[in-house]
């Protein structure tokens, strides 16, 4: 009836770029800032209905779980934050070059891991 062709691009052929892995990693970090800052505003509404919530939630946050939590969320906003500014870059029509486009990413990485450390220990009062 018809040939089986392979799907175009094919997955076997297909290679990870840095901006493939970025751009995905964006999106679902994306969806994760926004469950998280509904969560945040959550906590900050039961601080209103007395202190029980608060120490309740204070308890959570301060296992070896909820610090995991904050960290990665750190990490989260972070990473969403530096690769807005990489796409606003690109907005305005620099960055497009295959050279740029992956030492940005890297930066990208590199700098989404500095900042959360650096936001984490800031808000530690390390620094």
């Amino acid at each position: 009836m018809y040939e089986k062709n392979p799907l175009s691009p094919h997955l076997q052929i297909y290679g990870w770029q840095i901006s493939s892995l970025l751009s995905i990693t964006h999106r679902i970090v994306g969806v994760i800032n926004a469950v998280a800052i509904t969560l945040i505003c959550f906590f900050v509404i039961s601080l209103f209905f007395g202190e029980e919530n608060f120490q309740f939630l204070k308890s959570i946050l301060q296992s070896f779980v909820g610090k995991f939590l904050i960290v990665a969320l750190c990490w989260s906003f972070s990473f969403h934050a530096l690769n807005e500014i990489r796409h606003l870059i690109w907005d305005f029509g620099y960055g497009y070059d295959l050279k740029t486009s992956r030492i940005t990413g890297v930066i990208t990485i590199i700098g989404s891991f500095v900042l959360a450390i650096s936001i984490y220990l800031i808000g530690k009062n390390y620094i």
